[in-house]
């Protein structure tokens, strides 16, 4: 069975599906991968998977670019003579199931993790653009052969109250897991050999991760007289219209509020070298990172949103805070950085909540149960 997996980024297919690649080619699929070209397509080919890069421009709003994009992958998919297409985020879901139908494809999962900027920006473009896409997902979503995975209940409702899809073609599968064996806790206190606590925020530069409240939490923790270093480790997301200019990150970083690390390879080095992850979304499907962190041992402080508040509970480990509210970020930071106990319980809470939920393990297995629904209603 052909099985092809289309993203936004060659980043996203290397970072969140390589295993389900890997997972799919040792369960007997032929995979190929496709995305716009990157420095990440090498990487997959280098551990033997096949990728192709897409002529795709992630902010492109021209009717006629997007239409040859559709028209260019429904060519593909016959040459390829696919089977299955995957397609992840709400661009590439809609694109890539317009082209499996006008191809002949017969079975379409579309994995969509979280709304996206169209549906969580109040930005006149993403208002204007919300009923055509919403349109258009309806069109994509349609048909017997069609299944849609979400990351969290909320996104779930949302989808079958606004009539997106119905609630026989939803999956809820919690994100894309995490490989237990690699993220793991450290076997020393971290703190016990700095003079300062460690707190990061791993995530794309974009607002609406809550960047700006990081940098105010930051603000008030160090006006207070805490020793906690900041840290920020993500890249620049240029293709995302609520990116955040790297100059004014640079700018934090002179002012001494955070240290931006850029983009990090070994996750699970940084993850053990810090104290607590910060993560003050606006709404997730459900953050890789915090699923990361919980391997590592590590209490979380983030908001009470979609995605975010299936992966900590409140107390338990780590704090749930309002969204867009810089004070209670700072105080439930302060909270932990005061009470060495308190972190060691909430990261061992947290470890146990990773490896009975989110393992790749379990993730894997019930993604494959969504291919194998389809394929054997296909014969």
């Amino acid at each position: 069975m052909k099985v092809v997996l289309f993203a936004n980024t060659d980043w996203y297919l290397y970072n969140f599906r390589r295993s389900l690649a890997l997972a799919l080619r040792e369960a007997g699929y032929d995979v190929l991968l496709v995305s716009p070209a990157g420095p990440y397509g090498a990487r997959l080919t280098e551990i033997g998977l096949r990728w192709i890069p897409a002529p795709m421009q992630r902010r492109s709003l021209n009717p006629l670019r997007e239409l040859a994009l559709v028209l260019w992958l429904r060519q593909l998919f016959i040459a390829e003579q696919a089977d299955l297409v995957h397609g992840f985020t709400i661009k590439n879901a809609v694109y890539g199931s317009l082209a499996a139908q006008l191809a002949g494809v017969k079975a379409r999962i579309n994995a969509v993790a979280g709304m996206g900027y169209v549906y969580t920006s109040a930005d006149t473009k993403a208002r204007i653009l919300r009923p055509l896409v919403s349109a258009l997902l309806r069109l994509a979503l349609t048909g017997r052969g069609a299944r849609l995975i979400l990351q969290n209940p909320d996104d779930v409702t949302f989808f079958e109250k606004t009539g997106l899809a119905s609630g026989e073609q939803v999956r809820l599968i919690l994100g894309s897991g995490v490989d237990c064996q690699r993220f793991f806790p450290s076997a020393s206190v971290a703190a016990e050999t700095r003079t300062a606590l460690r707190a990061v925020l791993p995530a794309r530069l974009l607002w609406d991760k809550g960047i700006a409240e990081f940098v105010e939490a930051a603000r008030e923790i160090k006006a207070s007289g805490r020793k906690i270093d900041f840290l920020l480790a993500g890249h620049p997301d240029e293709g995302n219209p609520a990116a955040v200019p790297a100059e004014q990150v640079e700018r934090w970083q002179k002012e001494g509020l955070l240290k931006w690390l850029g983009h990090v390879d070994d996750m699970p080095a940084l993850f053990r070298s810090v104290d607590m992850v910060v993560l003050p979304s606006y709404r997730e499907g459900l953050p890789k990172g915090l699923i990361e962190a919980s391997a590592c041992g590590l209490p979380i402080v983030t908001t009470d949103v979609p995605g975010c508040r299936e992966v900590v509970t409140h107390g338990d480990s780590g704090f749930l805070v309002p969204v867009k509210d810089s004070k209670a970020l700072s105080k439930a930071i302060g909270a932990l950085a005061d009470d060495a106990a308190l972190r060691s319980r909430m990261g061992a809470r947290a470890r146990e909540r990773s490896l009975n939920e989110f393992d790749e393990k379990i993730i894997l297995q019930q993604t494959l149960a969504v291919y194998q629904e389809l394929r054997v209603a296909d014969h």
